[in-house]
């Protein structure tokens, strides 16, 4: 045929050519059913993945802090009105945080113990930025109860639930309790005001 293009009839086809096109066909087939159950497959795991994510998302964002909690992530304590002797509770994160100006007696008996005798050991200067000012977590390390200050058998701290006994530098004394009363991150931004978190 001039100027077209010639095709031959299958009845005029030689027999191996005939073969060989229904061979190529049926790896075609393959090939493009390979093809297209691997994207089947990726696609139900894609969307399995999405569906998991968004399944789970309430469960992951209520393990966040509360938008009240974050708000309070930092708070600012004016001391000037705390006098010498006297103990401040603030709320900080959900947790009284206790705020004690220390009178000299008191910074002198939690400075003269033997390290030896304390359960968890930690000198006073480790715990008060300022010897006069100690900020700590009013939050008993036994069972998380809340001790009562100037009180207990070393002038500190008491928790009256199981009987932890805590000094005047918050550490733990006698009692259950395993750890000192724990000490938040502060600063001090004047000689008045204290920054906690």
């Amino acid at each position: 045929m001039a100027g077209g293009i010639f095709m031959a009839r299958p009845e005029e086809a030689p027999e191996q050519d005939i073969r060989d096109f229904l061979v190529m066909a049926e790896h075609t087939l393959d090939a493009h059913e390979v093809d297209r159950r691997d994207f089947l497959c990726v696609a139900t795991v894609g969307v399995t993945a999405v569906g998991a994510g968004f399944a789970s998302w309430p469960l992951i964002a209520q393990w966040g802090a509360a938008a009240d909690v974050l708000a309070l992530a930092t708070i600012e304590v004016d001391l000037a009105p705390v006098a010498e002797g006297q103990q401040i509770t603030v709320n900080w994160r959900g947790k009284p945080v206790f705020i004690r100006h220390r009178t000299a007696e008191e910074i002198a008996a939690a400075r003269d113990v033997d390290m030896d005798d304390l359960k968890d050991p930690q000198p006073d200067s480790e715990r008060a930025l300022r010897p006069e000012w100690l900020i700590m977590v009013g939050v008993c390390t036994h069972l998380g109860c809340v001790p009562l200050g100037n009180q207990g058998e070393y002038n500190g701290w008491f928790c009256p639930c199981h009987g932890s006994h805590y000094d005047t530098s918050g550490r733990i004394r006698k009692g259950p309790a395993p750890e000192n009363l724990g000490i938040p991150d502060y600063v001090f931004t004047d000689d008045t005001t204290v920054v906690i978190g």
